[in-house]
């Protein structure tokens, strides 16, 4: 998920092997490394050994199926056009006949299949980009499936809030000129359930306009949580926190961003990490899972960025940096965040291919739940993960990420005990896995391939995973 000239894989095969001592610290507190460290972590069993597919798309364990739900180019829209390409980060809702899915179309460039432009629900007619909402049943077969936002650029990721709605995100600074007629790099709020609450777009300025990821928002304070997937230099983790009086619910964010005063309503401001009062400069400092850090928070001066990029309003003594900052979720009281990778000549400490962090805000303090060492040999399956992107916490315990790395992708789980196991193999090609995402009754996992672009329904025997060794 970069809007690099550089593919995620190519960028990888550029960096230094290495890797990282084992360490387990505790619940999802694992790492895991290149072969010569494996056999001190080896992978859990999980669900079990993965069963080749014989269609050639989804390796799954013993009793687990999938449904293709969505499809890039063969699929079709209500209004007849195709299903848009690249489904990128997903919400899943509870709907009138299964779940209902916000599905995110990361088109930054000539991607064959468009979001159609449609009259009302387009914010810029320039940009390709938006999410389609699908509906199934129970079973996760497909229903019907409609544009939902249009005209946005890029987007990745995104994170579900509290009161039933999604917050897709741009992952972009595009500005506006050439076919672009308004600026971009914002945050939309999409419903998915009221068709007319997404009419005529409203981009939530006050969230900030950087090359935004992904969103956690904490039930409680109604906080939102931001990661930046940026370099040059490296991406922030960033909190708003609300303008005082605010009362959150659908169609709340949409009206504080309508006001007069709405591009700097509430305060957005970065994350600043100590070790006792040390200065942590960079997250990659961290190669130890249960290593914690005490968080200070940073204004931002100019979150418009009307003249200089966000993360380039602040010194290197000021903030966290951290490279490819990607995946958000809230659980467990707090908020899950995830660096895809991080090597020495992007500006990082230490090299990785992974961590898994968690924002304590009662305690306002950040841990490295799971790290995973720089993968030496990323075309072999063998339990040496890379890349992960998207999270979600899963309703058996520990997390799912979606694999974005070099060679073969997975979905990874990790366990609450921190034992990484495959949840799921692309059997068609190395594209990554994304928007990774359980129906509220827990008996679904959709995700999606990002290219050519399939959206799955994965069921089966759900339970707490095995913490077994092979």
């Amino acid at each position: 998920m970069t809007t690099s000239p550089l593919p995620r894989r190519s960028l990888l095969r550029g960096g230094v092997a290495g890797g990282l001592g084992i360490v387990v610290a505790g619940s999802l507190e694992a790492i895991a490394g290149p072969a010569a460290a494996r056999p001190a972590c080896r992978p859990a069993v999980g669900y079990g050994d993965l069963v080749p597919d014989p269609a050639g798309l989804l390796a799954l364990p013993p009793g687990f199926s999938y449904t293709v739900v969505a499809q890039a180019g063969a699929t079709l829209l209500e209004s007849g056009q195709p299903t848009p390409s690249d489904a990128d980060g997903t919400g899943c809702f509870r709907g009138p006949h299964g779940s209902v899915l916000v599905n995110n179309h990361e088109i930054g460039g000539d991607e064959p299949y468009p979001v159609p432009a449609l009259s009302g629900l387009t914010y810029d007619p320039g940009a390709r980009g938006g999410t389609t909402t699908i509906e199934v049943d129970k079973h996760g077969r497909r229903l019907r499936e409609y544009v939902s936002v249009a005209g946005t650029h890029n987007n990745c990721a995104g994170g579900i809030t509290p009161w039933g709605t999604w917050l897709t995100c741009e992952e972009t600074e595009q500005r506006a000129g050439g076919r672009f007629l308004k600026d971009h790099g914002y945050v939309f709020e999409v419903d998915p359930h009221d068709r007319s609450a997404n009419t005529d777009p409203v981009p939530l300025t006050f969230l900030g306009r950087y090359s935004h990821e992904a969103v956690a928002v904490d039930p409680y304070t109604h906080s939102i949580y931001l990661t930046e997937d940026a370099s040059g230099p490296n991406g922030l983790y960033f909190r708003w926190t609300p303008p005082p009086g605010f009362r959150a619910g659908k169609g709340a964010l949409r009206a504080l961003a309508q006001r007069p005063d709405g591009a700097t309503a509430g305060s957005l401001a970065a994350m600043r990490c100590l070790r006792g009062d040390g200065h942590v400069a960079d997250l990659s400092e961290a190669t130890t899972p249960g290593t914690r850090y005490r968080v200070e928070w940073v204004e931002v001066p100019d979150r418009d960025a009307r003249t200089v990029s966000v993360r380039k309003q602040f010194t290197d003594d000021e903030v966290t940096r951290s490279r490819k900052l990607e995946g958000a979720w809230w659980g467990d009281g707090g908020a899950y965040f995830v660096a895809s990778y991080a090597r020495l000549d992007d500006g990082s400490t230490n090299e990785h291919d992974g961590q898994v962090w968690f924002y304590d805000p009662r305690r306002q303090t950040v841990t490295l739940k799971t790290i995973f060492g720089v993968n030496t040999d990323p075309e072999a399956d063998d339990g040496n993960y890379d890349g992960p992107d998207n999270i979600t916490v899963s309703p058996y315990g520990g997390v799912i990420l979606a694999e974005d790395g070099e060679g073969v992708s997975h979905l990874v789980g990790v366990t609450e005990q921190g034992k990484a196991y495959p949840l799921a193999r692309n059997e068609l090609n190395d594209s990554e896995f994304t928007g990774p995402t359980f129906s509220a009754d827990g008996k679904t996992l959709f995700a999606n391939i990002q290219s050519p672009g399939y959206v799955f329904a994965i069921t089966g025997p759900w339970g707490r995973p095995s913490n077994a060794h092979r």
